[in-house]
């Protein structure tokens, strides 16, 4: 068969999509990446996979996506694929759209998050829940990241047989790995003896930094900030908030790192305090890293994290909760031991990587 994986951007391909794809091929199928052009892109051409691009934005302009349908609709045209794949509420429903008008004969769908369980005005969380209504017709395999959100599908009728996979990362990447901890605290001159908290995020409002800055001003602990803004990111600008969050030398902002399972191993605990998230990968990195994790009490991290057995969940933007959870955590290593060791058994179970990616194949027929 020939697959077509369908999502945004070049981030979202290499960091989601990869897998699946070496598991699409490695089950003797033709599979090809589709997404907007971008730097990222170049790891995975590396490995043999082809790369079409077509203008993917990531906005609500109808003259933006209208562009992006016809590219993909000629692009379905030409490649004449079996299975379209769509990820991401906008580039997987202009698949499934641009699927359907090409004759494809079989369209499945993976929701990373709904945009209409996210903070906003009316009009768009009522946009968003009309396309995803609108691409559950078109849609024969609707899987989604987090089982609260397959739940919801299908009590909101937007696909009665909606799946939740889960996500998966590689315990042969992420674990707890002495050696890696001794080399980055050296490279970085941080001692043995420093806590260290540590978030690997994109630089976006909704990922909560501004109120993680503000809670660490409360705990003895320095900060490890991972991850950039991408060109594609909306929203307020969060220059301001690291330039006045008065964390001096207790904040490093490290950057897009491609060492992040060196740089999970060297810290001591976990964070995302988003506002709201699908099934934050990051997370699962952590715990198979053997880290406790704060987090907060949203769709996602909620199924992933164990109140008080592998970490902490606390409100979203509640400044005061997230400087308790992590001042709690900071100061006690035997609590954060007994807690990332639960969090790692969690992680192995639930969200091998593997694992997510056989029943994936299974439900896509492949």
């Amino acid at each position: 068969m020939k697959v077509l994986e369908v999502i945004n951007v070049d981030f979202s391909l290499r960091h989601f999509l990869l897998p699946l794809m070496r598991g699409i091929r490695a089950r003797g199928h033709e599979v090809v990446g589709v997404c907007a052009e971008g730097p990222l892109l170049a790891a995975v051409r590396a490995e043999g996979f082809r790369i079409e691009t077509v203008p993917m934005a990531r906005s609500y302009s109808p003259l933006a996506q209208w562009r992006a349908w016809r590219a993909l609709r000629d692009l379905l045209a030409r490649e004449r694929p079996d299975l379209v794949h769509g990820h991401m509420p906008i580039s997987g429903f202009l698949a499934r759209l641009a699927a359907r008008a090409a004759g494809v004969p079989k369209v499945a769908y993976t929701c990373h998050g709904f945009l209409f369980n996210q903070p906003g005005p009316a009009w768009r969380r009522g946009l968003a829940f009309a396309m995803e209504w609108l691409g559950g017709r078109l849609t024969d395999v609707h899987m989604t990241v987090s089982e609260e959100e397959a739940a919801d599908a299908r009590r909101l009728h937007i696909h009665a047989r909606s799946v939740g996979i889960g996500n998966g990362r590689d315990p042969a990447l992420y674990h707890p790995d002495p050696e890696a901890r001794r080399r980055i605290r050296a490279e970085l001159g941080v001692p043995e003896e420093r806590v260290v908290a540590i978030i690997v995020s994109r630089l976006v409002r909704h990922k909560g930094h501004p109120e993680l800055l503000a809670a660490m001003r409360a705990v003895d602990a320095e900060l490890w900030v991972v991850g950039n803004r991408l060109d594609s990111d909306h929203g307020e600008d969060l220059e301001p908030y690291f330039a006045g969050c008065g964390l001096g030398a207790r904040l490093r902002r490290l950057g897009y790192r491609e060492d992040v399972p060196a740089l999970l191993a060297a810290a001591d605990l976990f964070v995302l305090p988003s506002h709201f998230e699908g099934l934050p990968m990051s997370v699962i990195e952590a715990m198979l890293t053997g880290l406790a994790v704060v987090a907060t009490d949203t769709r996602g991290p909620r199924e992933q994290v164990e109140e008080g057995r592998t970490g902490l969940l606390v409100p979203p933007r509640d400044v005061p909760a997230l400087a308790t959870a992590l001042a709690a955590l900071a100061a006690d290593s035997v609590l954060r031991a007994r807690m990332g060791e639960a969090g790692r058994l969690r992680a192995l179970a639930r969200y091998d990587e593997a694992r997510v990616v056989a029943r994936t194949l299974d439900l896509l027929g492949l």
